[in-house]
């Protein structure tokens, strides 16, 4: 069995109910809340999976729940917007605000349960990601200051010697610097290097 959850919110508890039903029949774990405020309330971005959200709730809409989502920095979590026929404005509207996908009513469910899966596998991507990146910050703050000082002008192409006299220090000594800092990233070539330093340093 999978790890993920489908988080499912809708207003409806027979839809909400169906909605289980079918989906675990594909093994995958399941929860259910009856408004935006409770997914709210219960919700722990910590949890690998998506969001399967109808759009017309009483109360917070599913477009309102997208936002306050955003607002928290909760990015990552897939949300598949669930849309009655006059709802399709409104679900293009939502995709470009980040949403993952749109399922118009009456929907197929096989159909339905490719896309969760395929938001599944894009969550789990993005949070690799995440963890590589997580990684890689721990790895450069493990860098002396000296060290960074060195990387900084490798990075930008600058020969050993060239590095000593930017920093008013022997060849010997940037020598030993660079195989430290290579040492500490894991890095087996300059390349590697540059290519590390630029990860590092994307938003």
């Amino acid at each position: 069995m999978s790890d993920a959850t489908v988080f499912i919110v809708d207003d409806d508890q027979a839809v909400a109910r169906s909605l289980r039903w079918l989906i675990e029949t594909v093994r995958l774990q399941v929860e259910t809340f009856a408004s935006a405020q409770a997914f709210l309330d219960g919700y722990d971005a910590a949890k690998p999976g998506c969001l399967v959200l109808d759009v017309r709730m009483p109360g917070m809409s599913g477009l309102e729940l997208q936002e306050r989502l955003a607002a928290r920095r909760c990015y990552h979590v897939p949300i598949i917007f669930i849309t009655g026929h006059g709802d399709v404005q409104m679900a293009v509207r939502a995709v470009q605000a980040g949403a993952f996908d749109f399922v118009e009513k009456p929907f197929n469910d096989q159909d339905l349960l490719d896309r969760i899966q395929r938001a599944i596998a894009h969550d789990a991507g993005q949070r690799g990601k995440e963890a590589q990146r997580a990684q890689l910050k721990a790895l450069f703050a493990g860098l002396t200051p000296r060290e960074r000082e060195v990387l900084d002008l490798v990075v930008e192409g600058l020969s050993n010697k060239a590095v000593a006299n930017a920093l008013g220090l022997s060849a010997k000594t940037v020598e030993v610097h660079r195989a430290k800092v290579m040492e500490k990233l894991h890095a087996r070539s300059i390349s590697d290097l540059v290519k590390m330093a630029m990860q590092n340093q994307a938003p």
